[in-house]
């Protein structure tokens, strides 16, 4: 798994937990020699991530749209910064470019981005593991969301499975790169 899509805040939240474990992702990522496919901003747990995997001579792709390269927002710091014309174009591409998704903590854009990705993986619209950086029990609340649409028959078990859930950097990425259906090579993109 070369490129990993990581949707994140471009907020850096308050608890500062939430900025060492990006630092600690951003090394699990250079260790591993994946690229940081990401949202192309500066602020935030975006650039922190993007920041800390470029000052360990790591790899970074940005997707950025024009609007929010406009606002000044936009990471010029980056191995390659895509500049799209719209927010649908931004997740397409970083669809396409990636070969799996993970979440950090963040606010309305990152659950829509990840929302919209298990979408599509439900769908078999693509086929590439997602998964959640739990970090100090963030995404609890919505977890047990997930669960109740389960339970009030809202949500398939087996699609409620596809979201890959860990609370260490190290071993969520560990997991993605060894989802059954990607050892299999099954995960790609359906043509």
């Amino acid at each position: 798994m070369k490129n990993i899509c990581v949707f994140c805040g471009s907020s850096k939240g308050i608890d500062p937990v939430f900025e060492n474990k990006a630092k600690i992702l951003a090394g699990e990522f250079v260790r591993n020699q994946t690229t940081l496919v990401y949202g192309g901003g500066s602020i935030g747990l975006m650039g922190i991530l993007a920041d800390e995997i470029r000052r360990r001579n790591g790899y970074v792709i940005g997707v950025i749209p024009r609007f929010l390269y406009d606002l000044e927002v936009g990471h010029d710091g980056v191995n390659e910064l895509i500049i799209v014309d719209s927010m649908h174009e931004r997740k397409q591409k970083m669809a396409e470019i990636s070969d799996g998704f993970l979440a950090l903590p963040g606010g309305f854009g990152t659950l829509e981005e990840m929302a919209e990705i298990l979408t599509w993986v439900q769908l078999n619209l693509i086929r590439k593991p997602v998964g959640i950086l739990n970090l100090e029990g963030f995404f609890d609340p919505l977890l047990n969301l997930f669960d109740h649409m389960v339970e009030t028959g809202f949500l398939k078990k087996t699609n409620r499975d596809i979201l890959i859930v860990g609370k260490d950097p190290e071993q969520i990425l560990k997991e993605l790169r060894s989802a059954p259906a990607f050892a299999s090579n099954k995960w790609h993109e359906k043509t």
